[in-house]
């Protein structure tokens, strides 16, 4: 089912922004995601955040790959430039149009599988390159477009909806990060709005490449007995070859400041949810490191501003390019003439 424009709605008086502008400018076409998806609440987020920053929707470009995650960027910031790529390659698209173009402002959302699985090495070497951008991943722990099959954060032991028991060790794509070099790795919660656009906002205006993984729900195919992101609930008819989502209402937490929050899932199992604590110092990717590792043996999800340092040169920087967008050189510039080329080439023998 295509995406449709949402309709307008006369609503009391909105607030407006720096720009001038309110929420509804950041909207975009309506969401055909399943009712009670957590994307849907990434997505409101988001939009939520770049309103509260006053960027204007035109300086904004969105990348994504393919699966249920890459199909958001459609449902934000609809005046924004957009593009979506092949599976797993955004971030190597992305890097293309930041180096071309670096007055944009980047959002790249993906999932677990889009960026774990045959996008692994496209986002390892967006990290180490540092391009300027906003990476979501959308975290549910399968591949929802096609039928639920493990994705490679599932955890040990998880168990599928058909029930068979997922024997691989999950890749955590804070870890990965941090092991390779990022400068800023937050994690967020779906349902947790309050804490997630400020982590969104500092994302957006981070130097250099920001990593916010997003614990996502998936009503369709991960909600059942056994699964560790049990976020949804079991699907209950199922008519021909048509799949029937029951509605739900989206799963909605605040994460506390202290302690440990356990949130119920649709079909009565609970995940364990942590914010980083106070005194946290998240300039020390060691102490980064141990932490997550310390809460997951605990079988806890850590929240919040994990790691992040802005002493980092981004691409443009390591890289010594123009001031001025790349795509705004003249012409003449860009393709000066054999002439010129033939100089260049006398200059290497």
């Amino acid at each position: 089912m295509p995406s449709i424009v949402k309709p307008l709605i006369p609503l009391a008086t909105l607030p407006r922004n720096d720009l001038g502008l309110t929420p509804r400018n950041y909207e975009g076409a309506m969401s055909t995601l399943c009712a009670g998806c957590g994307h849907d609440s990434v997505t409101a987020a988001l939009m939520q955040a770049l309103f509260e920053l006053s960027i204007p929707p035109y300086k904004v470009a969105k990348l994504s790959g393919i699966g249920c995650s890459s199909k958001t960027t459609a449902y934000f910031a609809g005046e924004a430039h957009g593009f979506n790529s092949v599976h797993g390659r955004m971030p190597t698209i992305a890097t293309g149009a930041i180096a071309a173009n670096r007055e944009l402002h980047y959002v790249g959302v993906s999932g677990d599988g889009d960026s774990l699985s045959i996008g692994l090495g496209h986002l390892a070497h967006a990290v180490r390159r540092n391009i300027r951008m906003l990476y979501v991943i959308d975290n549910n722990g399968v591949y929802g477009l096609t039928k639920g099959q493990f994705s490679a954060s599932a955890d040990i032991g998880s168990t599928s909806k058909k029930g068979e028991a997922n024997a691989f060790a999950p890749i955590d794509p804070l870890m990965l990060a941090l092991s390779i070099g990022a400068t800023f790795v937050a994690r967020g919660f779906s349902g947790d709005k309050e804490r997630l656009v400020p982590i969104l906002k500092a994302g957006l205006s981070h130097r250099g490449l920001a990593l916010v993984d997003v614990i996502s729900p998936c009503v369709q195919f991960n909600d059942h007995e056994g699964s560790t992101k049990s976020y949804l609930f079991v699907r209950e008819h199922e008519v021909s070859a048509t799949d029937f989502v029951e509605p739900r209402e989206t799963i909605v937490a605040h994460v506390p400041d202290q302690g440990v929050l356990a949130v119920p899932m649709h079909d009565g199992s609970q995940m364990h949810f942590r914010a980083v604590p106070a005194g946290y110092d998240p300039t020390d990717r060691a102490a980064a490191m141990h932490y997550l590792q310390d809460r997951h043996a605990q079988g806890e999800v850590v929240t919040g501003l994990v790691y992040a340092d802005e002493g980092v040169p981004d691409l443009h920087e390591l890289s010594g390019t123009p001031e001025g967008p790349l795509a705004a050189v003249p012409f003449d510039r860009l393709c000066p003439g054999a002439d010129e080329l033939a100089r260049l080439q006398d200059s290497f023998r």
